[in-house]
């Protein structure tokens, strides 16, 4: 899941300053009104408040010119006396009226803040999908902006909070009965327990309706996967960055009593503060769904040997699939292949990779993550202990 910029509800202050704003016309007695008037044209960025800044400006312009040749205003012949009469008029009364008419326009033309963390993408943004005809308008109360992704859980969209923020929302193909629906309930509260460093909040879920969905912080920037084949494999640096930061992921959501599952280069988003992991906390709930269905949850290259042959999955899975993403990162190509899916597996149950491409500090750790035994591996805090040290 991807962020955004997220827009605050115009507080008491901005309300104060528009009509301190819209104020000045009354004030200066029309004066002030073609630089309040401009103010707003560069402010809500409108050519039609340029051209209206403009002919305030003509009027006092014509007042200005007209009575600094005389003493006394009543000394100005007719018909200027009417016309210049008439242009302060208009700057002074319609600029008035008009700065009043834009209060609450200049209000809520606000610059983003960021209420929810976003992301600046820095290399590039995610792609997001054409728009289909099976694209809702809304999912529950967030309103649906784009497609993000589509795929075999389910499909990704950017979409807009009530406030204004901007949210990623997975709406869910299917979680079969309400026994699996409340299963997957209880994950994902779980998962609202993750600490939120290195990882995507998340803040809401919902299992009534068509579909099951959840919420999340919004990351702008592209993924991991994304990033390595545009930009090829990361550098020494890089990748102990992203080492470290993942690793400390995997150890907070494993501290929250939950395990991944489906950690791979794609569910690590890049966003401008460094990676963040996705997409944790439904893949059990999916996985006791989809297996009565003969459907596999998981993405084959990046299975650690216990999922692949049916033993119970706990966190050292994760690590597995921690240390093929980061084999991943640094040759951008996964360490079992990704040919047939037969072929894959058995590479994955009996292959050691080589990790030369590797830097040094990193190649014991990762293939100690990389033992066939879950039993052997390390945890997610020794890896970043490891890393340290």
């Amino acid at each position: 899941m991807s962020n955004s910029h997220a827009m605050r509800p115009p507080s008491g202050g901005a309300w104060v300053a528009a009509v301190a704003w819209a104020a000045l016309p009354v004030i200066t007695c029309g004066l002030a009104t073609p630089f309040s008037i401009g103010f707003a044209a560069v402010w809500l960025r409108s050519v039609v408040q340029g051209v209206a800044a403009f002919l305030y400006l003509l009027c006092i312009s014509v007042f200005v010119a007209v009575t600094a040749n005389y003493d006394d205003f009543d000394l100005v012949p007719e018909p200027a006396s009417t016309v210049i009469t008439i242009a302060l008029m208009i700057s002074w009364i319609g600029g008035a009226i008009h700065s009043g008419i834009l209060v609450p326009h200049m209000v809520r033309r606000r610059q983003p803040v960021h209420s929810l963390p976003t992301r600046p993408a820095h290399h590039h943004r995610a792609p997001t999908m054409p728009p289909s005809p099976m694209t809702p308008h809304f999912v529950g109360h967030y309103q649906v902006l784009q497609t993000l992704g589509r795929g075999g859980q389910g499909s990704v969209y950017l979409a807009a909070a009530p406030n204004g923020a901007r949210v990623a929302v997975k709406v869910l193909h299917e979680l079969g009965n309400e026994t699996a629906r409340q299963r997957f309930l209880r994950e994902v509260e779980a998962a609202q327990r993750v600490a939120t460093f290195s990882t995507a909040r998340v803040l809401d879920v919902n299992i009534s309706g068509p579909h099951a969905y959840i919420v999340s912080e919004y990351i702008e920037g592209p993924s991991l996967e994304q990033l390595v084949k545009r930009y090829g494999p990361r550098d020494a640096d890089s990748l102990t960055r992203l080492a470290l930061s993942t690793a400390g992921a995997l150890a907070a959501i494993h501290k929250a009593g939950i395990v991944h599952r489906d950690f791979k280069p794609s569910n690590i988003l890049i966003g401008a503060d460094g990676p963040r992991v996705i997409d944790f906390g439904i893949a059990r709930a999916l996985d006791q769904v989809t297996v009565t269905m003969g459907k596999m949850v998981g993405t084959p290259p990046y299975m650690s040997p216990e999922q692949l042959s049916g033993q119970p999955v706990g966190p050292a899975s994760d690590v597995f699939s921690w240390a093929v993403t980061m084999l991943f990162a640094a040759t951008g190509r996964p360490a079992f292949g990704e040919d047939s899916v037969p072929a894959v597996f058995n590479r994955v149950l009996t292959v050691h990779p080589d990790l030369s491409p590797l830097p040094p500090s990193l190649r014991r750790i990762v293939g100690a993550c990389l033992d066939k035994s879950a039993e052997n591996r390390p945890s997610a805090s020794d890896v970043m202990l490891a890393i340290v040290h």
